[in-house]
């Protein structure tokens, strides 16, 4: 497998080409780039992994009634940022429909065959008339097969501080295939799924069911093994697309390349997960958090995310300050029966208790470690096989500065 970071993302593999254009949806006039378009002019397979926040934004739920059908193909995703288009009742469903018949009226396909994606403020309505004319221009860049993947990329921006792409590519028997994806997300970040948008494209053909079953996989050991501040979004969507340009039928190939490539999407999907992390709104700090020896691996998801979404924890952090009985406490209220007396926590490899008996003389240490801008807290409960690897972060003042009014 050859990997590749910041690089077009989802115009990599062949076929698709995609644009971003500015519409000034904000209203300040600035320049930004705000509305992006995927498009393949070869029919695509699709699937997509959702928010399970009951309060779902109108493209959410387009794109869920859209993918019901397997057999529905798609030609492209038309994506905008600065708005969400979430609790925005009828007129926000009328919208969301109208940005997918507009994209097909230019590129001459069915409204059937777009998707729609959203990302910014709640409970605003979309300035259509902008929106529309973004609409025209993106779908010219994208007729004219310009390669704007970066562009795209800048597009669906938000709170991030920059762009996050990588791309992946296999061998076959029948030529290589190539997978490519980019993701927007740095605040309300927490599963399932985390506040983000992202986006995959491959040249293999493969049907939506083989396209679910890889995402779901990826899916469940990357975006959903990060927060940042335990707040789940409305708009959270992953979206698939694969154009069958390269002429490879993956599920036809040998099960050693289908598994490179079920391994590719997840890698993938793990680095932009990661850039999601370390990208977290004012942050300055990236945690991996391994934790095993609890009953089975809902209790390790439960003290994991435990630790991970404290406040008191976060914001030692970041400050450098390896706060050991903060992370104890915060893994106790997960309430998973856990017994201090076999507890065992090492920052990166340096024990700092060991069934139950902290380690004093190590004191040192630690405070290096977590001055670190990166770092890894091993947990062992001693309690049964149960593990998980979880990605959280700092909380800083500036994250609170940044937050408390729109």
């Amino acid at each position: 497998m050859k990997f590749y970071e910041d690089c077009e993302g989802i115009t990599e593999p062949q076929g698709f080409f995609a644009t971003g254009v500015p519409c000034n949806i904000m209203g300040k006039n600035n320049g930004k780039l705000d509305l992006g378009l995927i498009y393949s002019p070869r029919p695509c397979s699709a699937a997509g992994t959702f928010t399970t926040n009951d309060v779902k934004a109108s493209p959410v739920r387009y794109c869920i009634n859209r993918l019901k059908d397997s057999k529905q193909i798609f030609h492209g995703v038309v994506a905008n940022s600065g708005n969400a288009n979430a609790c925005t009742g009828v007129q926000g469903d009328e919208d969301c429909s109208k940005m997918a018949s507009e994209t097909a009226r230019h590129l001459k396909v069915h409204s059937k065959e777009i998707l729609v994606c959203s990302t910014g403020r709640i409970g605003v309505q979309l300035p259509m008339s902008r929106i529309t004319a973004g609409i025209a221009d993106a779908c010219q860049d994208a007729i004219e097969e310009l390669d704007g993947g970066k562009a795209f990329q800048e597009a669906i921006l938000t709170s991030d501080t920059r762009t996050k792409s990588c791309s992946a590519q296999i061998q076959t028997s029948s030529g290589k295939v190539t997978i490519g994806g980019t993701v927007k997300g740095a605040g309300m970040i927490q599963p399932d799924m985390a506040t983000m948008l992202a986006f995959l494209t491959t040249d293999a053909m493969a049907s939506s069911s083989f396209l679910k079953e890889c995402l779901l996989d990826a899916v469940d050991q990357s975006f959903n093994r990060m927060t940042i501040d335990g707040d789940m979004s409305t708009n959270d969507s992953v979206l698939f697309l694969a154009n069958g340009f390269s002429n490879v039928d993956i599920q036809h190939e040998s099960s050693d390349v289908v598994s490179e490539f079920r391994k590719a999407v997840i890698r993938v999907c793990s680095c932009l997960a990661r850039k999601c992390v370390t990208d977290g709104e004012k942050v300055t700090k990236f945690v991996e958090i391994q934790l095993q020896g609890a009953k089975n691996d809902d209790d390790a998801d439960k003290v994991a995310r435990c630790i991970a979404n404290s406040l008191l924890v976060k914001s030692s952090w970041y400050g450098s300050d390896p706060n050991w009985g903060r992370i104890v406490d915060a893994a106790g209220y997960a309430k998973v029966g856990l017994d201090f007396d076999k507890f065992d926590l090492s920052y990166n490899d340096v024990p700092a208790v060991r069934q139950g008996q902290p380690l004093q003389a190590n004191q040192a240490k630690w405070k290096e470690i977590v001055s670190q801008k990166s770092f890894v807290i091993k947990i062992n409960l001693n309690a049964g096989k149960g593990s998980v690897v979880l990605w959280s972060n700092d909380l800083s003042e500036e994250y609170v500065n940044y937050n408390k009014s729109e």
